[in-house]
Parts: C-alpha cells; sequence; structure tokens
C-alpha cells in the first residue's frame, strides 16, 4: 500500500514541477494567460487522476485558480452549473434515491433474482447484457445508471455482497461501464455521439445514418468490448454466489405484486419518464428537464415519495462540483487555445505518408483518446472535428472516415474523470472510484492493443478504408 502512495505522490510532485515550469517559463509565441490555462488543467487533472484529494476539491482549486488569475470569463467557466449534465445528475440522485427509499430495487431484483442470481458468471453477465441494450431505448447513460444501478446493488444484497466485497464492488463497476461505454456505438446513445453528428453536420454537411453508425462501431466497440467487461471484472474482482440453490428455490415462487402505495408511485413515474426519454426526438424536450421534472414529483409534500428535506441527503453535492469542474475545464480548455494548440501537435504527430493506412488508423484513433485525457470525452469531438480535412489531407483517409475514428478514441476510457455518468454511477452504488480505475485502465490498454486493429480490419471489410 505505501508502494502505490509513494509512486502516486511522486507522478503528482512530478506534474506539479512541470505546471510550475510552465508557470516560470511560459511557452513562447503564446500569452501568458495560455501557460497559465495548461499550469491549471495540468494541476487539476494531476489530482484528479492520482485522487490525492478528493475530486470535489480538486474542482474547487481549479475554479479558483482559473478565477484568480483570471483565465477564463465566469460565465464560461461556471457553465457547467448551467449545463444539462448537472442537472441530470442531480435528477439522476433523487429518482435513484426514491427507487431505493420506497424499496422498488429491491423488489425489481426479487423478479430478476431467480434468472441471474445461480452464478456470479451469470449475474454479472446478465447485468451487463441489460445495461448494453438498454442503450437502444434510452438516450441517457445517466438515466441508465439511475435505472439499473440500485437494483444491481439490491441484487449484491439478496446474494451476500457486503459493502467493499468484491462481488459488490464487480456488480457496481460492471454496471457503471455497461451503462456507458458501449453506448459509444449507438449513435444518440451518448452525448459525445451526438455533438460529433452535430459538428459533422454543421461543419462539413455529413450526416451518418443510425444503421451506418451502428453498423461500422457496435459490433466492436459494443459487443466484444462488453464481452472483455465481463472477462475482466470476473477476473479482477472474483467472488461467487453463495447457495445459489437456496436462493432459487427462495424465488421459484410467484412473483411479487406492487402492493405498496410509494412502489407503486415511483414504478409509475418512472415508466412515465422512461417513455419520455426514448421518445425525445419526437417531443424535443432533454433528457434532463424530464429527470428533473420527475425529481420534482418525487419531492413533492404529501404526494411524493421522498420528504424535501432528504433532498441534501439524497444528491451528492461533491459529485455536482467535480462535473461542472470538468465542464469547466473543457471550457477553458477550448477558450484558451490549449485544444487548437493540441490539434497542431497532434497533426505534426501523423504518418508523413498517406500510404502505411493501419499506422494512420492507429495514429488517428490514439489521438482521439489522448485528447479525451486533457478535455474529457465530450469536448473531444468538439476540439478535433474542425480539423477533419487537414487530417483528412495528411492521412489519405476520407472526411467521414477521420471524424469515425473519434468514437473509437472517445469510447476508450482510461479515468473516471473523464466521464462524468461514471462517477455518478459509482456514487450511486457508494463504491469506491478507485474500483473502477482497475477495470478501466486495464480495458484501455486491451483497446489500444487489440480492439483497434480489430476495428482497423473490420473497416477494411465495409470499405470505410482503401
Amino acid at each position: 500500500m505505501q508502494t502505490k502512495f509513494s509512486l502516486r505522490s511522486f507522478s503528482f510532485i512530478g506534474v506539479l514541477g512541470i505546471a510550475l515550469m510552465l508557470v516560470l517559463f511560459p511557452i513562447e509565441n503564446k500569452s501568458l494567460s495560455f501557460s497559465y490555462s495548461a499550469a491549471v488543467v495540468l494541476i487539476t487533472l494531476a489530482c484528479w487522476s492520482t485522487s490525492v484529494i478528493p475530486p470535489f476539491l480538486a474542482g474547487l482549486i481549479f475554479f479558483a485558480l482559473s478565477t484568480i488569475f483570471h483565465l477564463v470569463e465566469p460565465a464560461i467557466l461556471f457553465s457547467g452549473f448551467a449545463s444539462t449534465a448537472v442537472w441530470l445528475i442531480v435528477a439522476g440522485f433523487v429518482i435513484g434515491g426514491a427507487i431505493s427509499s420506497s424499496g422498488l430495487d429491491k423488489r425489481l431484483a426479487s423478479i430478476i433474482a431467480p434468472h441471474l442470481t445461480l452464478s456470479y458468471f451469470r449475474l454479472i453477465f446478465g447485468l451487463v447484457l441489460t445495461a448494453m441494450l438498454l442503450g437502444f431505448i434510452m438516450p441517457s447513460s445517466v438515466g441508465r445508471a439511475i435505472v439499473l444501478i440500485p437494483v444491481g446493488m439490491a441484487l449484491a444484497e439478496r446474494v451476500g455482497f457486503t459493502s467493499g466485497s468484491n462481488g459488490r464492488r464487480g456488480i457496481a463497476v460492471a454496471l457503471a461501464i455497461a451503462c456507458n461505454m458501449p453506448s459509444f456505438a449507438v449513435l444518440p446513445a451518448n452525448i459525445p455521439n451526438m455533438i460529433l453528428a452535430g459538428a459533422s453536420e454543421t461543419l462539413f454537411n455529413i450526416h451518418f445514418s443510425y444503421i451506418e453508425y451502428l453498423l461500422l462501431h457496435f459490433p466492436i466497440l459494443g459487443v466484444i468490448k462488453s464481452m472483455l467487461l465481463v472477462g475482466l471484472v470476473l477476473f479482477i474482482f472474483p467472488d461467487k454466489v453463495v447457495s445459489p440453490t437456496n436462493i432459487k428455490e427462495a424465488y421459484s415462487g410467484s412473483i411479487p405484486t406492487f402492493d405498496n402505495k410509494q412502489q407503486r408511485k415511483v414504478a409509475l413515474l418512472l415508466v412515465i419518464t422512461l417513455l419520455f426519454w426514448v421518445t425525445d426526438s419526437i417531443h424535443g424536450i432533454n433528457s434532463a428537464w424530464i429527470g428533473l421534472t420527475t425529481a420534482i414529483i418525487l419531492l413533492l409534500p404529501k404526494w411524493g415519495v421522498l420528504e424535501p428535506k432528504a433532498f441534501n441527503r439524497s444528491v451528492d453535492f461533491g459529485t455536482v462540483i467535480f462535473v461542472a469542474a470538468a465542464l469547466g475545464l473543457g471550457a477553458l480548455v477550448n477558450t484558451s487555445g490549449i485544444g487548437e494548440y493540441m490539434g497542431q501537435v497532434f497533426s505534426h504527430l501523423l504518418p508523413t505518408s498517406s500510404d502505411n493506412t493501419f499506422l494512420n488508423f492507429m495514429s488517428l484513433s490514439l489521438i482521439s483518446t489522448f485528447t479525451g485525457l486533457v478535455t474529457t470525452i465530450p469536448g473531444v469531438p468538439t476540439v478535433l472535428s474542425p480539423m477533419a480535412t487537414d487530417f483528412s489531407q495528411l492521412t489519405g483517409f476520407s472526411v467521414p472516415a477521420v471524424l469515425m475514428t473519434q468514437v473509437i478514441g472517445f469510447s476508450t476510457v482510461i479515468f473516471p474523470y473523464q466521464v462524468a455518468p461514471l462517477i455518478l454511477a459509482m456514487q450511486l452504488s457508494k463504491e469506491s472510484l478507485g474500483s473502477l480505475l482497475k477495470v478501466t485502465l486495464p480495458l484501455a490498454i486491451i483497446t489500444i492493443l487489440f480492439l483497434m486493429p480489430l476495428d482497423y480490419l473490420w473497416w477494411l471489410t465495409l470499405g470505410w478504408i482503401n
């Protein structure tokens, strides 16, 4: 444990040294604000990736440094608090709290327990499959986590997995990732997908169809990656279901009905919320405002399920600050010119010849992956899309192909701070973010070494690369 702490501290101190050098020796031909912004970004990312201090505290430090040194206008810096992502997270905490406090999670768990709790493998595989399929009908990874995390934790409790146990952590990590990563391969299912689609239409008048996008990405990034997720969770968090025979017998009777008034209320509101989420392309109401409306109803005096004073207990404001800071960091990267500077640097890292299509494919995918470390995942298409024409000329790839390599990159998550829904999911499960990192890091390595080359062969088969 001491070795891990020393390595983490050494890494953090090293990044602080680089940040200090940027302040003392600014980058040539760049403004002081640019170098100061780069130093603040490095410090913040070092705090988040090493966890030397709590994520929300690192976020507060980021806000303080950015405002003290006037790096960006406050309206832009704090715009994350007005974003739909933050309000969807607030709504998610309230809805998740209502599901748990009403006992609906335990009732749903009792319904599916006979099918999933016969073995630990079956439990993890079934939950990952459910989360992956839910991505086709629910457009929000936060919404998927809100629905499935309480059920998964109730299942963990029923099979004897206590807090902090391998089994409970495995379920939490499997659901957190499965509610998010596979849906990068489904066009309307995640925010970065939609940002990329919007940028493609606005900048290049390129429209990606649902089926075209799905066929290109889902077989590798959806199906195979989900299978790898199951294998990694079983390997990193090994456990076994206690007395599966007794559990099967306990749930072999009739499925319990909704005889509790509060459970019926929550179930009805959840069904209505899901219907609105699924049909958002028809009515045009953002998922965040749908979730916020549901949260308000759940908190109403007398009719609601949660007492208004329970709001503070339901919402983890540390997570809200962290997510707002992550969004603010992306805004700082864009407005300070760091994003554009990164793009110029990356363009020099691309192969000088367009003959080696595999090397070009890997380079473009890795550029997208590593950009996400600085801009966070939603910022990747914002930073890289305007450079698609330049990248196309350098690699010989078509502009649509260059744009689609971003999906491979921003679906490769290395650290949890890059994706807000992962943070929310782990907070809902009440398990540590460190457990999540134990899977995201090896999954990213496997993706780079094996899935990216496999994707290259798949793209060749489909004719996206000539």
